[in-house]
């Protein structure tokens, strides 16, 4: 009987607004009883329980603190980890460094994410339904904004190919040691991104869109999975998020980003940092035609083998295919 009224009554002064005569009564008190209340684990004799309160727990008791003085209403007072004006200091940038490592890598195992499918890929190209508008757009303009719309127009085959590619990965439904695997994963913008999540999710399945925080307004699109949408300030930490699960890139047709991501990619694997895993390069004529491959090889920079780090590919049957044969799956 003691035992159960010690209970109640601790569940009650926990929610009080006393919290702090709380925390003495039950400190005084509950070891003697052998228990201790909900939300409340901490006692003398167990060997397996908290021993100090989760930082959930002190939060809330900072909150409900009674005392309002000029003391406890400064900012100075406020703990650490609830201070926003505190956290975003320039000397709090390596705990930001590290809370933008951890909170993606926690989320993903929790989502049992075991593997990715990274897609890169220009922002700009159009969707098929949106090719032939963005050309009768730019009609009033200039030649050249007529010709760089056309240009663009006749690349949404690869958001075709990039939709595929999603959708014929997901629908596979690989699982390994419990964990999926090629889960897609994109920048979680709009165009070639877009497609993969979309792609993923015409399949039914899930999919990771890793945002970054630009001067101008940017969203994920709406195919990326609520509670894998994630957001970075750091373009390091999200670059380096698309790569520590990565079994497989498809790189399509973009601009600085999409270079930039590339290659960093071959850099990792060229260098040594990284173990060789399937490059798939979609848009052969629009490669050659921007970086002249051969040439940087014939100039001595790179060696001619470091060609064969990527493989070339057109449609989403050929990059699946080489994925396949990389490691050995059944097509």
């Amino acid at each position: 009987m003691l035992r159960q009224v010690s209970f109640r009554l601790a569940e009650r002064l926990t929610q009080s607004k006393w919290p702090f005569l709380a925390r003495q009564l039950l400190a005084a008190s509950l070891p003697a009883l052998g228990c201790a209340p909900k939300g409340v684990d901490m006692t003398e004799k167990d060997l397996t329980d908290r021993k100090f309160y989760r930082a959930e727990q002190e939060t809330r008791f900072a909150e409900e603190a009674p005392d309002h003085t000029p003391q406890t209403e400064h900012p100075a007072y406020k703990l650490a980890f609830r201070d926003v004006d505190f956290m975003l200091r320039d000397e709090l940038r390596p705990v930001r460094f590290q809370l933008e490592l951890l909170k993606p890598e926690m989320l993903l195992d929790e989502a049992r994410v075991g593997s990715t499918l990274v897609m890169y890929g220009s922002a700009r190209i159009p969707s098929p339904e949106e090719a032939d508008a963005k050309v009768e757009a730019a009609k009033n303009g200039s030649e050249y904004e007529q010709k760089v719309a056309a240009s663009l127009a006749a690349k949404s085959k690869y958001y075709t190919e990039a939709h595929k590619l999603a959708k014929m990965v997901s629908e596979k439904g690989i699982v390994e040691d419990g964990k999926r695997q090629f889960v897609v994963c994109s920048g979680g913008g709009p165009s070639i991104m877009e497609a993969a999540n979309r792609g993923a999710s015409d399949a039914g399945a899930e999919s990771i869109g890793l945002n970054i925080i630009l001067p101008h307004e940017q969203a994920p699109n709406s195919y990326v999975t609520p509670y894998l949408s994630l957001n970075f300030h750091y373009f390091a930490l999200r670059k380096m998020h698309f790569l520590m699960r990565a079994r497989a890139v498809a790189v399509f047709p973009g601009g600085f980003g999409t270079f930039d991501e590339f290659f960093e990619l071959l850099t990792l694997i060229q260098t040594g940092k990284m173990q060789p895993i399937p490059i798939l390069l979609f848009g052969k004529d629009f490669w050659n035609r921007v970086v002249n491959f051969e040439a940087i090889a014939e100039e001595g920079t790179i060696s001619k083998k470091d060609l064969e780090l990527f493989h070339w590919c057109e449609t989403a049957d050929e990059a699946w295919s080489h994925i396949s044969d990389f490691y050995e799956l059944k097509r």
